[in-house]
């Protein structure tokens, strides 16, 4: 088993390779404008650093999401075209299992949380780092101060709301080793994973303005 993991849903652009057992190389680097740029030259860096090229991957795990429109299709559509090129499955995994299996949690149930924008976050509840109890959801962070109560809390979203968040940890962004690593461990526990589908959870940002008037030739 060799995958190349890649993850475009937060500001972080990351990309892993994973053996298997191990993560054999990785690379991230947080730029929220600029995924669609830096992508395709982290495949290439990490590829060179493991001293292996693109067709000996047996498989693609590219993160859904939640994440904004513009980015997170960058790391989708880039994962299917290695998928067909390649002839090798392409497999979803949820952006905030990525950053649940990477808290450094022991115990007891938490939360992750990453930033929507819009003073809003992107949002679940884990049982423990492998269980997510309830579905990703986008809200205002005061709107689910209650059903957060008490719990500690990862991601950039947790970070960014302390009111609703007091005990918010790393890691910010998700790392596509993280997301190799649970993808990997699924796998060899005989689980389907998820289509990889995006999860945008609203509208995309830019939209044609209302009263639109369309102009043709005479």
């Amino acid at each position: 088993m060799l995958l190349l993991a890649l993850d475009t849903a937060t500001p972080a652009v990351t990309v892993a390779l994973h053996d298997g057992t191990d993560v054999i190389a990785s690379s991230s680097q947080v730029d929220a404008r600029r995924h669609g740029e830096l992508l395709l030259p982290a495949v290439d860096r990490v590829l060179a650093e493991a001293g292996l090229k693109l067709d000996a991957v047996t498989g693609i795990v590219v993160g859904t999401g939640p994440g904004p429109y513009t980015g997170l299709r960058v790391g989708l559509m880039t994962a299917d075209t290695f998928g067909l090129a390649l002839g090798v499955p392409v497999h979803g995994v949820c952006t905030l299992d990525g950053l649940a299996h990477a808290a450094d949690i022991e115990d007891g149930p938490f939360v992750v949380a990453t930033d929507a924008r819009r003073k809003e976050v992107y949002w679940a509840r884990y049982a423990d780092a492998r269980t997510r109890v309830t579905e990703p959801a986008v809200d205002r962070p005061a709107d689910i101060a209650e059903a957060v109560k008490g719990l500690p809390a990862v991601g950039a979203g947790a970070l960014l709301y302390p009111d609703t968040f007091p005990d918010a940890r790393e890691p910010e962004h998700v790392s596509a080793a993280a997301l190799a690593a649970l993808a990997a461990e699924r796998l060899a526990a005989g689980q389907e994973l998820d289509a990889p589908r995006p999860l945008y959870l609203r509208r995309p940002d830019a939209q044609v303005p209302k009263n639109y008037k369309v102009v043709t030739p005479k």
